[in-house]
């Protein structure tokens, strides 16, 4: 019941006070966005933390000028793998077996598998995978915020394009997808922070299959 109690608590943040959030939580929030489940365990997103003011500002201005950008303590910015190549793929399985010890025919295979497959498919149809992945890694990160106390205002609303070149993600083989602002609610400024959170009924929402 606590979990649910913080995921009703939680909402998404119109305006944030500034107030800097203890390094402590972020490390909870991005350990628990690392931990979350991807295809074939191969993270293809990175995420970048940004605290700098000026940066978050120049940000702002190519993100429909969302106070919450510079407002928010820190800000997550999820880039996804703008493909697969063989080199990711073999790095994430060579970090598998490192920490693991130890190979397995099977789990090689599956590196085969998966290097006579993805490399070749279109590379917008790989962005559009990965992206997903990172999705997964978000709301890891928005249960984990919800926790510890920490209001997140999930945003695609921004220029990709310009958020890529600001932040020379093209170099980098990256392309963002998703940010997330990570801080205090304004209850004064803020219109949504005493309204209802409103859901589909149980009914509307599941299909029960027996």
């Amino acid at each position: 019941m606590e979990l649910l109690e913080k995921l009703n608590w939680r909402y998404a943040a119109k305006a944030m006070n500034g107030d800097v959030v203890p390094e402590e939580k972020i490390e909870v929030i991005l350990e628990a966005a690392s931990l979350a489940p991807t295809s074939s365990g191969l993270q293809p997103f990175e995420i970048l933390l940004i605290k700098n003011p000026e940066l978050k500002a120049k940000i702002r201005k190519i993100s429909w000028n969302q106070s919450v950008v510079t407002d928010c303590s820190h800000l997550l910015v999820f880039a996804a793998w703008d493909t697969y190549t063989p080199e990711r793929i073999n790095k994430m399985f060579d970090l598998t077996n490192e920490v693991r010890g130890q190979t397995f025919e099977g789990w090689e295979k599956y590196r085969q598998q998966l290097l006579s497959t993805y490399p070749q498919q279109d590379a917008e149809e790989n962005f559009h995978h990965a992206a997903k992945q990172a999705f997964i890694s978000l709301t890891h990160a928005m249960v984990a915020a919800a926790v510890e106390g920490v209001d997140t205002t999930p945003i695609e609303g921004f220029d990709p394009a310009a958020l890529d070149e600001l932040l020379e993600l093209k170099e980098k083989g990256l392309r963002s997808c998703v940010m997330l602002p990570l801080g205090y609610r304004d209850t004064e400024k803020d219109w949504l922070v005493k309204l209802p959170k409103v859901r589909k009924s149980r009914a509307d929402l599941v299909t029960v299959i027996e």
